[in-house]
């Protein structure tokens, strides 16, 4: 375990000012090691410490601004920001025990810090429960503020451990009990993985975990920072469950359509808890506009797609000549496989940040529920192919059951829009090839099989894959 330094740690020398040369070089290396770090393949031109605080004697909170060179136009990395504001606890010490090297940046040369070992604090069980104790006693930090709903007990003692499934965040679960989500790439303002949960509790709905305590920043902007809730323990995620099913010869189609239920039900008590808009043939041109513009980006960065450019664009044509007025609500954003988890015959759905490379207010922003539905239809499809044999006909019929389940649920079919189920799949198969281009180029070819079928202009009564 590290050894305390208040003595080294003076209030006065812990600013930005004096810890952003001396941290500067450690974190250059650091942060495009991390599986969370969103400027994979650019190197860091620039950082800036936005604000520091001094959460222990030996933990730091820091936000820091990360700057990379802006890629050219016809890059895979094109149409990203030019840089992101990431959330460190930084641990302090004399040293610290070799099972945690792995969470070590490197000791400081200069500074407030001279000589002190710096290391991932979430990765050490003391900071992390040390984290938890803050969260379960309201209070400030400089410009942090932990609050909780106190009518859930949170009890003292329990043992951490973080999660090392790859994600966007760190998660860290406590006694099996709770898990807390530490957003690492923060943007200002509220983040729906807050937001909407409280909402849907309000509401009465049963499948989303309820947050039970938080913590937010007032500077430089006032933002969320992390988001404790329930730990749904023995839970599997929907992908683990599918490629087992596909593994083991079963269908999984009673479990697609009880999930297309839970969808639904998900979407209603969201109808309920936001403000639902009616949306017409402007508002239609305008979606359909930004997804052609994604197309012509994607194409730019990721030649394959040229051949299918024509066809791809039909689908977006099509939406664009839908006039007839459409409701709008709160929806997931990001809806997969991996965003749902079962226990007890039971689907739950979280992560409700929506997709964390588009801006903030546009993930907060009404839109047609069909989104989600398009993507869990092409996370069926991507489970169908992410083992040899690809299995299109289990798609199939999941595609199939998960839509009856929804309409079922919801009284209305997805399958009865195919003009706008087939543009919103269009556009998460465009954004998937560009993923699998930028981080995981051997999956390209999983996308590519829909991106050819979805130029075709299919009859999409029939889902097939």
């Amino acid at each position: 375990m590290p050894k305390t330094q208040t003595a080294t740690l003076r209030p006065d020398g812990l600013s930005c000012a004096s810890l952003g040369p001396s941290l500067s070089a450690l974190l250059r290396e650091w942060l495009p090691r991390q599986r969370w770090f969103a400027g994979k393949g650019r190197p860091v031109t620039d950082l800036a410490l936005l604000s520091v605080t001094e959460l222990h004697p030996d933990c730091l909170h820091i936000l820091v601004r990360a700057g990379y060179p802006q890629p050219s136009a016809n890059s895979p990395l094109g149409g990203i920001p030019a840089h992101d504001c990431y959330q460190l606890l930084l641990g302090i010490g004399d040293s610290l025990s070799p099972r945690y090297s792995p969470a070590v940046l490197g000791r400081v040369t200069e500074g407030p810090l001279a000589g002190l070992l710096v290391y991932d604090a979430l990765q050490n069980p003391r900071s992390a429960s040390q984290l938890l104790e803050r969260l379960r006693t309201p209070g400030t930090a400089g410009a942090l503020r932990f609050e909780r709903d106190t009518r859930v007990p949170i009890p003292g003692g329990l043992a951490p451990r973080l999660l090392e499934a790859e994600q966007s965040n760190s998660s860290l679960v406590y006694g099996e009990a709770f898990i807390l989500k530490v957003f690492r790439r923060v943007r200002p303002g509220i983040n729906p993985d807050l937001e909407v949960p409280w909402a849907l509790a309000r509401q009465g709905c049963t499948r989303v975990p309820v947050p039970v305590a938080w913590f937010r920043t007032s500077s430089p902007w006032a933002a969320t920072l992390g988001v404790l809730q329930p730990f749904l323990h023995g839970a599997a995620d929907g992908w683990a469950q599918a490629l087992a099913a596909l593994a083991s010869g079963h269908e999984f189609t009673e479990e697609a359509y009880e999930l297309g239920q839970a969808t639904a039900e998900v979407h209603l008590a969201l109808a309920a808890a936001f403000p639902v808009e009616f949306q017409g043939a402007s508002e239609t041109a305008l979606l359909a506009a930004g997804m052609a513009e994604r197309l012509r980006d994607a194409i730019h960065a990721v030649p394959e797609l040229l051949p299918y450019a024509s066809g791809l664009r039909s689908a977006f044509t099509e939406l664009a000549a839908l006039d007839s007025p459409r409701p709008a609500q709160r929806i997931h954003g990001d809806l997969h496989l991996g965003q749902v988890l079962r226990a007890e015959r039971q689907w739950r759905v979280i992560d409700f940040e929506g997709e964390p490379a588009r801006p903030l207010p546009e993930r907060r922003r009404p839109q047609f529920p069909v989104r989600d539905v398009a993507g869990m239809l092409r996370s069926f499809d991507y489970a169908a192919h992410a083992r040899r044999p690809w299995r299109p006909d289990w798609a199939l019929r999941c595609r199939e059951a998960y839509c009856a389940g929804y309409a079922a649920e919801a009284g209305w079919d997805p399958r009865a829009e195919p003009g706008l189920l087939r543009a919103y799949e269009t556009d998460r198969a465009v954004y998937e090839v560009m993923y699998e281009a930028r981080h995981r180029p051997d999956w390209l070819p999983v996308p590519m099989v829909a991106i050819a079928r979805l130029a075709e202009r299919p009859g999409l009564r029939r889902l097939t894959p």
